[in-house]
């Protein structure tokens, strides 16, 4: 390749490169409106079921104006699926919780390179759709088969790269689910092992991981 081919090539990444950057700036919604939402799920997933409701609201309002955000799309899926567990009537159940996961779904197609880039919340756009995913799929019932989906998502948040530089929030969050499901599945020298983690980076889940340590060696 000569010199000024090799020149038009490297201009033509840069471009590349720019668009990506500006496309995935455009995806994002104001942080104030999102942390708002935000809020709101977090309440909920405490079991608030009050806040469920205002969540799912929220980030459909958010999705409607930034579409094509895969982050907000995450959040307003599992809003909209834990809004199966405010009703008793069992097809509102399936409606919400087929509806969220749907949304879901369609968060993950969403993905691209350009998500490894904080989107919302400061945080890698690709490993806050998929953690949040994953937790959603692990929760559902058995019989809507997302169980096996759920973990791979999850084996793939903790194996990231990005998680390293991710909020130490964030990171205890995943942290103490991935030690959840592994005293689920019977493995507490794996338990063991992240909630050692979040005791020893000094994570804001510490209190929690120290307490559930104590159940795992009594």
């Amino acid at each position: 390749m000569n010199r000024s081919a090799l020149l038009r090539r490297v201009s033509q990444l840069a471009l590349c490169t720019a668009l990506i950057g500006l496309t995935s700036a455009a995806s994002a919604v104001p942080e104030a409106q999102f942390q708002s939402a935000f809020q709101q799920f977090l309440q909920a997933s405490a079991g608030d079921t009050a806040a469920i409701e205002h969540a799912a609201e929220a980030f459909s309002g958010l999705v409607k104006s930034e579409p094509t955000n895969p982050v907000v799309l995450a959040y307003a899926g599992a809003a909209t699926a834990m809004r199966a567990g405010t009703t008793w009537l069992p097809w509102k159940k399936m409606g919400f919780a087929e509806d969220g996961l749907a949304q879901l779904d369609k968060a993950l197609t969403l993905l691209t390179p350009a998500h490894e880039a904080p989107v919302q919340n400061g945080m890698p756009g690709v490993l806050e759709v998929k953690f949040v995913a994953a937790n959603t799929f692990l929760a559902v019932p058995g019989f809507m088969h997302r169980q096996e989906r759920g973990s791979k998502l999850l084996g793939e948040v903790l194996g990231s790269p990005l998680l390293a530089n991710a909020p130490l929030g964030f990171r205890g969050t995943v942290w103490l689910k991935a030690a959840k499901e592994a005293s689920k599945a019977q493995n507490p020298t794996e338990a063991k092992r992240y909630l050692d983690l979040i005791v020893q980076q000094q994570a804001p889940q510490a209190a929690q991981a120290q307490a559930l340590l104590k159940g795992l060696s009594s």
